[in-house]
Formats: C-alpha cells, structure tokens, sequence
C-alpha cells in the first residue's frame, strides 16, 4: 500500500524504496491516524499521538505508554518523528544512537575503532572507547562479542556469556521454559535412517510437538532443558548435527529438487543448496542469514524473498540478495549471474563476508543494503574481482575455527550446565 511504502521509505531511506528524498517530517505529517508505525505492536500513529497528548513527551514515555518502538526497535526513528511532528520546538530529534546506556558512540564508530586500533577484546574496546560503565550491558556485549569475532576470528575467542540465552543454550527457549531442537538437514534432505532417529527421539524424551518448518527440516518442540544433551547425543549418533536455528547465523538452504526429479529443472538445486549449506554452516552473522535455491525461474523454494536467492536458469545461476519475508516482505535485487556453480559458491562466500564484516549487528542483510547501496556491494563482490577473493579467503579462515557442531562439544563436556539448579516442583509438593 502506499502507506506501507511510505513507512519503508522514512525507516530505510529513499535509497530503499528507489525513490526521491523528501522532508521526513512533512512525510510523517502527511501519514493518516491510522498508518501504523510499529509493526510487532500493530500501534498506529494515532495511538502514539494520544498518548503525546496524554503527556507522553518523549521516546521512553511512549514505550512505556503504546508499546510502540519497544520490541525489535527498527520503527524508532519514526516514533522520534511522530514525537517531534506533534511537539514542534518542544522536542528535538536525537543524534545518532548509540549502541546503548554505556557509550555515546554508535555502531558504526565502534566497529571503526576495532578495526582501525585493532583491538581485539572487550577490555580494550570498553578503555578506548571511554565505556562509562566496567563491563557493559547486555544490550552492547552481544553487539561487540560479534563485532570481536567477525574481525579478529584469529585473536579472539567467542564469549558465550556474551551471547543471548538461545545461542548459550544452542536451543530455542519456547514461553514455558521448554526448548525447541532443530537438527541440520542439508538443503532439506533427509534419509530414513535420520527420520526413524528423529521419531526415536521423540518418544524417548517425550516431546510434545513434532513440526515442519518453512525451512525443510523437523523441529522437536517441548524439550526439557536438562534433556537436551542426551537428545543431541541421540541425534549425533544418528548422523544430525545442530541446526543453528538459534543462532544469528546461518539458518537454512531452501531448495527444490531441480534436475533430479522436475522436468522444469535447469540445474541441480538441490546439489547446490547443500553445498552452500555445508560451506555456510556455523558462520555467525550480524543476524539470521536464510537462502533459498530454485532450480527453474518458477521459484519453488522462494530464492526471491531470502537474504541470499539463487535462481538457476540454462545459462548459469542468477544471484539476488536483500529479501525479506518476516515484519517486512521484500523481494530480492539481482547481484549478478554467473556460469557455474562453483562461482556462484565463491560470489556467495564474498557475499556473506562483506555482510559479516560491514553491517551493524542485528541488520539483515536489506537493512544493510539500504544503508550502503546494492552498487556498494557490486562494485567489491562482482567487479573487483581481487577483492572478491580476498573476502572469500577470510571467510575460509574464519570458517576453519566457527564451522562445527556445538552439540557434539557440549554433550562430552558440558552437560551439567543443562541440568536444573533445583526441582522447585517437588520441593514444594514437600
């Protein structure tokens, strides 16, 4: 609609939306009462306008008041705007924000001191950078934690204290306290061997829920906390590794069948998508990174709404980044074509790398790509080709320390830390 183009335009940037730029106050102004503005919290402008007149005067008060602006935080920009819309001279729009209560320095300031002073722990970011507080918060270590690890894969080792619980449990909590283990299937591929394993599972530990998700692969909902080392256990000994659904990394490799079975098919999708796959697995990036590889322009596997999209055709393999399909659908813009497969595997290697060494950490890879322009990224991955395989290069490097299976390590080792500090069920049946 026009009004969600309209929103995009004022959170990204007219460079998003290919448009023209425009005052954004006068655009905020021109949005009607009912265009909402935080799309987790579906609040409108008008809710936010009550409230400011309600005496909510700045950004924490309409928080606290609509909810607007609380939850991922990508509409702040534009609830500071309705803010300084409906308040004139009685409020002034922020700076830049910075990573958080413990700095005045943004995202990008920080990682430009990292890369420049080459510091390589979270000592000397927090001496360099003037951190106000001893140890940071957990708003800015998990940022600097990636920051650390995507620069210097060599120098610094991954803090795991640093990481949210998701990724420190390697599982994702689910609302009662249970988790959701997801095991690795390899462009969506299975055997029965890995099915009858999964089934076992199931039963063995009770699992409640058993599902398919969007991205080709089964999903064991209701885990029990202290359960999940011996489940991976039963998993590993099956062959499965961690499915990193947790991570801000990659998730999956969509694919259709492609030439092994579809008559439409022009290349081997299928093949190529656990490829990728295996190249792509443990990388961490600045967030969840999904790709999908369709074997015809018919688009079985959805390549046009991923980060990354390969679209296989006769001539060679069409390569697309930027797509969305979450709070905000977008469709992907063409990177390039190339004629073989295994240059489609360097382009999406170099690809990744820019992303993991350039974005502010939790952009996806649109968020970014509005910020610094698809030619940006063309120009390093696509035309320079020494650059390409440079990027390439240092993803390998830091890929021969980050490309393992987190289950197997903590099942030899750490499986206490999974078991519960106490049985307050039956501590208060006594």
């Amino acid at each position: 609609t026009d009004i969600a183009e309209m929103r995009d335009t004022l959170i990204f940037g007219p460079a998003y939306q290919g448009g023209t730029p425009q005052d954004p106050l006068s655009a905020v102004a021109a949005l009607p009462r009912d265009a909402e503005i935080c799309g987790c919290n579906g609040i409108c402008k008008g809710t936010i306008e009550d409230a400011i007149a309600g005496g909510a005067a700045d950004l924490a008060a309409v928080k606290a008041t609509t909810k607007a602006s609380a939850s991922c935080g990508t509409c702040t920009g534009l609830v500071e705007q309705v803010l300084a819309v409906t308040l004139g001279d009685d409020f002034v729009l922020p700076a830049a924000a910075s990573i958080c209560a413990c700095t005045d320095m943004t995202h990008e300031d920080v990682r430009r001191m990292i890369k420049s002073q080459r510091l390589t722990s979270m000592p000397a970011v927090w001496q360099e950078c003037g951190w106000k507080t001893s140890c940071g918060c957990h708003v800015c270590r998990p940022a600097l934690n990636f920051y650390l690890l995507a620069d210097w894969p060599l120098d610094y080792a991954d803090d795991p204290q640093s990481r949210f619980i998701n990724e420190r449990k390697h599982a994702n909590i689910q609302k009662d306290g249970t988790f959701s283990v997801v095991p690795r299937m390899w462009g969506g591929i299975t055997t029965p061997d890995e099915l009858r394993a999964i089934a076992d599972a199931a039963d063995k530990y009770m699992v409640p829920t058993v599902k398919v998700t969007g991205g080709q692969r089964i999903d064991l909902l209701g885990v029990k906390g202290e359960d999940l080392p011996a489940i991976w256990k039963d998993l590993n000994d099956a062959g499965m590794v961690s499915g990193y659904a947790y991570s801000k990394g990659l998730r999956t490799v969509k694919t259709c069948v492609g030439t092994d079975h579809c008559r439409f098919g022009t290349q081997d999708s299928t093949g190529l998508g656990i490829k990728l796959e295996k190249t792509l697995h443990g990388s961490w990036t600045p967030h969840k990174l999904k790709l999908g590889v369709s074997g015809c322009p018919r688009n079985c596997a959805e390549a046009t709404c991923k980060d990354i999209g390969v679209i296989c055709v006769d001539s060679g393999f069409q390569i697309s980044i930027g797509g969305a399909a979450g709070m905000d659908v977008k469709e992907t813009e063409l990177l390039v074509q190339v004629a073989s497969e295994a240059e489609a595997i360097d382009v999406i290697k170099a690809m990744t790398q820019l992303y993991r060494e350039n974005a502010k950490y939790l952009d996806r890879i649109y968020k970014w790509m509005a910020k610094v322009g698809l030619d940006w990224i063309k120009t390093r991955v696509v035309t320079d080709l020494a650059e390409r395989a440079a990027l390439v290069e240092r993803f390998e490097l830091s890929q021969s320390i980050y490309r393992h299976d987190p289950w197997a390590a903590h099942v030899n080792d750490k499986a206490e830390s999974y078991q519960p500090l106490a049985r307050l069920d039956l501590e208060a049946a006594e």
